[in-house]
């Protein structure tokens, strides 16, 4: 029986599959769902548009659904680029389930050779140190901390764990934000900065970051690892959003500089004009829920 034939019968309950020595139920993980959501369609131009989520690791029904509305979302408002905020494989970050957490939910995304950069979070250190996630061709990443263009946005991904090599990898950012060219900037780890979830504010990252983020003109932070969606104001000029709702949820409250909050499955959809950028929540309905603007 042809791997196609064999997921279409999982997907519809009628038997359990294998991924190496991992057994998936076909009752607890739906491989495919047929029908797409109403989209919100944008009817918008923008020089560039991508997508960001966050904690998906989980190869459950909530991240195979939400999944499919991303897929869904990008053939009405295409993107070209999908950022993953880290705790790309749960629970320790094990290489061989990269079927299940990864190309098998984002499949119709890979075929349309749609990019994927990921971050390290800190469940995928708990393996060998994340280097299999490194070294793995469709997550993109060229080492702990790289950094990318795409269109007048220069993207700089960072390893934001505890075990990360700060001293160099700081070293690096500083002199990488002060040739950047891009008048965008743009970057994403996984840990939160400001939130107002679980973990709160992170002093630490307050203390080794922002003061990066003011001297260069950082417009935007990008993090997961709560598992919510929360867009602040702008603080400092540098606005702080956190995907982390990809496969799983806890509690938000909200900040005094909140601009918005919910425990919802959700992605970030920005879109960036020249003179702005636009930063969307999108719901597994296919609507968007949250709308802010960052400027230069």
């Amino acid at each position: 029986m042809k791997r196609r034939s064999l997921l279409s019968l999982a997907a519809m309950g009628g038997l359990g599959f294998t991924l190496g020595s991992y057994r998936y139920l076909s009752w607890q993980y739906p491989l495919t769902y047929k029908n797409c959501p109403s989209i919100d369609s944008r009817n918008s131009s923008p020089q560039l548009r991508f997508a960001v989520l966050g904690d998906v690791g989980e190869a459950s029904k909530d991240q195979y659904r939400l999944a499919k509305t991303l897929g869904c979302y990008s053939e009405i408002n295409p993107f070209s680029l999908v950022l993953l905020t880290g705790d790309n494989i749960y629970e320790n970050g094990e290489i061989e389930k990269i079927q299940a957490t990864f190309e098998l939910p984002y499949q119709e995304l890979l075929q349309q050779d749609v990019k994927f950069h990921a971050v390290l979070g800190n469940h995928d250190i708990r393996t060998k140190n994340g280097e299999e996630q490194i070294s793995y061709e469709k997550f993109n990443m060229q080492g702990r901390y790289y950094t990318f263009n795409q269109g007048n946005v220069r993207f700089f991904a960072l390893d934001t764990n505890p075990e990360a090599p700060w001293l160099e990898q700081l070293s690096w950012l500083e002199q990488e934000l002060a040739i950047t060219q891009q008048p965008w900037k743009v970057i994403f780890g996984h840990h939160q900065i400001y939130s107002s979830g679980k973990y709160g504010i992170n002093t630490e990252l307050i203390d080794k970051l922002t003061p990066l983020f003011s001297r260069y003109g950082v417009q935007l932070y990008i993090n997961g690892h709560e598992h919510h969606y929360e867009r602040t104001k702008a603080i400092a000029r540098t606005t702080y959003l956190t995907s982390g709702a990809g496969a799983k949820l806890r509690p938000v409250e909200k900040s005094d500089w909140t601009a918005y909050s919910v425990s919802k499955l959700s992605f970030a959809v920005i879109e960036v004009y020249a003179n702005r950028l636009e930063i969307l929540g999108v719901g597994t309905d296919g609507q968007v829920f949250d709308r802010g603007i960052a400027y230069i």
